[in-house]
């Protein structure tokens, strides 16, 4: 079953974004938010699904119209609903997935360039050729790594668990070694480009990080006050708090997503 809403206009969402971002039961398989035509953006539970938030915060933040199609995870088992869904659109059968008429852009380095080069004018990357270096390397970095942090702490935006990742904390170096490669890595940046940003400006990279930030929060994992002040910053940069907000408004308990709830 589809639905569609007019619960936040594609347009008109996107342009309250771009004025605000310089200033820091039963569920349905698939909700679309509609607008004017435009790209479709795919994604999966906003509560959940980190993958989906980069592309869709950058795309909020940057004040880009996109019409969102909510795809609800499910047992992702080749005859489930995402699975038939996601498999009619790209030929992984996965979210995030970009379709700009005839063109789908899926994996979401692949939409965040694809989106970088179709809206130069949002500079999206950094002006500095150097700097553009290596924030395409901070970004690959988070794609193909941070593999502790990712596993033991997943993505659960309306869960606070302190407890629980103090003892991820305790057990698990390759959390803390991860962690610590965050404070490292936010710390130069920071202080290299003066912040607020990552780069100074929001970037890709503050979009690929975001559900880093989120994990963070949810566990309570230690940090120190310059780096929790960053996190604090992207949490309430417009395009992650509104992606926060419906995350909270969606209410929908998944257990196989759920490592450390029985419940909400």
């Amino acid at each position: 079953p589809v639905m569609r809403s007019p619960h936040h206009s594609g347009r008109f969402f996107a342009s309250l974004a771009h004025a605000t971002a310089d200033t820091m039961g039963v569920v349905p398989t698939v909700f679309i938010q509609t607008g004017p035509t435009m790209p479709q953006l795919y994604i999966g539970n906003k509560n959940y699904s980190s993958w989906s938030m980069r592309p869709w915060v950058l795309l909020k933040q940057a004040g880009i119209a996109f019409d969102e199609v909510r795809v609800r995870f499910d047992s992702f088992d080749a005859g489930s609903d995402f699975k038939r869904t996601m498999g009619s659109v790209t030929p992984t059968g996965k979210v995030p997935a970009l379709v700009d008429g005839d063109l789908v852009v899926w994996d979401t380095l692949a939409i965040a360039e694809y989106v970088a080069e179709t809206w130069p004018d949002r500079q999206l990357w950094p002006a500095d050729a150097k700097a553009r270096a290596r924030a395409r390397s901070v970004c690959a970095e988070m794609h193909s790594g941070f593999t502790a942090l990712r596993s033991h702490c997943p993505m659960n935006i309306e869960a606070l668990l302190p407890d629980t990742g103090a003892l991820i904390w305790r057990d698990q170096p390759g959390v803390r070694a991860d962690v610590q490669r965050l404070v490292e890595m936010w710390g130069a940046l920071l202080q290299e480009h003066g912040g607020p940003m990552l780069f100074g400006q929001f970037t890709v990279a503050d979009a690929y990080f975001a559900p880093v930030c989120m994990r963070l929060h949810t566990y309570a994992l230690p940090m120190p006050p310059h780096i929790a002040a960053y996190v604090q910053r992207v949490r309430e940069l417009p395009g992650v708090k509104a992606w926060i907000d419906e995350a909270l408004a969606e209410k929908d308990f998944l257990d196989f997503e759920e490592p450390y709830r029985l419940g909400r």
